[in-house]
C-alpha cells in the first residue's frame, strides 16, 4: 500500500444554479489542484460539503474523482456515516472504485460511547482492504479522539493515520508522540504542525492556494524553515479569517476571488456578506 503524505485537498463540490452537481466544473477544479502538484485528492470531505450531499451524489463524486485522478495523485474518499452498516457500504464502494484510503468520522449525532466508537472503527477497518484515516473534528462530531484513544485505535490493523482538526498545536504534538501518522486539519496551525513532524495536512484552503500549499510543504521537507515561515506569514491572515467565519463559504469565496470557479455552497449555507467578503479579500492581498 502506498504511503500517504503531503498536501491533501478536500476538494470543493461544485454546483450549478439549480444546486445540481456540476461535474464538468468539479473535474476542472480537480485538474487545477493536480496541476499545482497537490499530493492527495480527497472527495466528499467537509470542504466538499458532504453533509449536504445525497448518498447517490457522494457515490457519484467518488466514482468520477477516482477515474479522473487515475494515479496522478493519491485518492482518498471520505465515507463517514452515522451507522456502521452505511459506513462499511460506503467504504466498500470507495474500494471498488480505486480509492487509496478512506477517511472516517466517529459516529455522530447522539453517537455511542468510547467503546462503541472503537467498535465502529474496528469493524470498518476489518471490512476494508485499504488504509483508514481517522477524522477528528469534535466540534462537529461530538466525540474527541484524544491521543490516548488514538493510541488504542493504532492497535487495529489498517489504522495508521489521523486527520486532527482541533486547531490545537499541543494536541498535534501529543498525537505525533503516539507514533501514528498525523495529518493536521487546523488551517491556522498548518506551518507549525508540519514543522513539528506531521506527515501532511488535510487543508481546505488548498482550494484557493494550491501552489502555495505545495511550496510550503516542500520548504518544510527541505528544512528551509526561514523561507517556509516567510511564506506562511503571507498566508496566515487568510487562514485566520476562514477559521473564524463560516468555513465553506469563506473557502469558496476565496477560491472565486483567486480565479478558481467553485461557485457558492449548497443551501442553507449562504455566501459571505459584503463586509466579510471585503475583509476576506484584504486578507488575500498578502500573497
Amino acid at each position: 500500500m502506498a504511503e500517504l503524505y503531503g498536501v491533501c485537498v478536500p476538494v470543493c463540490s461544485v454546483f450549478d444554479n439549480n444546486e445540481t452537481i456540476d461535474e464538468t466544473g468539479y473535474l476542472a477544479h480537480v485538474d487545477a489542484m493536480l496541476e499545482a502538484g497537490v499530493h492527495i485528492i480527497l472527495a466528499c470531505g467537509g470542504t466538499g460539503e458532504f453533509a449536504y450531499l445525497r448518498p447517490e451524489e457522494k457515490r457519484r463524486l467518488i466514482e468520477i474523482t477516482a477515474k479522473h485522478v487515475e494515479g496522478k495523485a493519491a485518492f482518498v474518499a471520505q465515507t463517514s456515516a452515522i451507522s456502521l452498516r452505511d459506513t462499511i457500504e460506503a467504504t466498500l464502494h470507495a474500494i471498488d472504485h480505486g480509492a487509496d484510503a478512506v477517511m472516517v468520522l466517529p459516529p455522530y449525532f447522539e453517537g455511542p460511547d468510547a467503546d462503541g466508537v472503537y467498535h465502529h472503527f474496528e469493524q470498518v477497518a476489518r471490512a476494508s482492504s485499504i488504509p483508514l484515516m481517522v477524522y477528528n473534528i469534535p466540534v462537529h462530531s461530538g466525540f474527541d479522539i484524544t491521543p490516548d484513544f488514538f493510541s488504542r485505535l493504532l492497535e487495529i490493523d489498517g489504522i495508521d493515520y489521523i486527520k486532527d482538526s482541533t486547531g490545537d498545536l499541543i494536541r498535534i504534538q501529543e498525537l505525533i508522540q503516539t507514533g501514528g501518522k498525523i495529518f493536521n486539519g487546523g488551517d491556522p496551525i498548518t506551518y507549525p504542525s508540519l514543522a513539528a513532524g506531521c506527515v501532511g495536512c488535510v487543508w481546505g484552503a488548498v482550494n484557493f492556494l494550491p501552489r502555495e500549499a505545495v511550496q510550503l510543504y516542500q520548504l518544510v521537507k527541505e528544512n528551509n524553515l526561514n523561507a517556509a515561515n516567510e511564506l506562511w506569514q503571507r498566508l496566515l491572515p487568510s487562514q485566520l479569517f476562514i477559521w473564524s467565519h463560516v468555513y465553506n463559504s469563506s473557502v469558496k469565496a476565496a477560491a472565486e476571488h483567486r480565479g478558481f470557479s467553485v461557485g457558492n455552497c449548497r443551501a442553507p449555507v449562504l455566501p459571505l456578506g459584503r463586509e466579510d467578503a471585503l475583509n476576506l479579500q484584504r486578507s488575500l492581498g498578502y500573497f
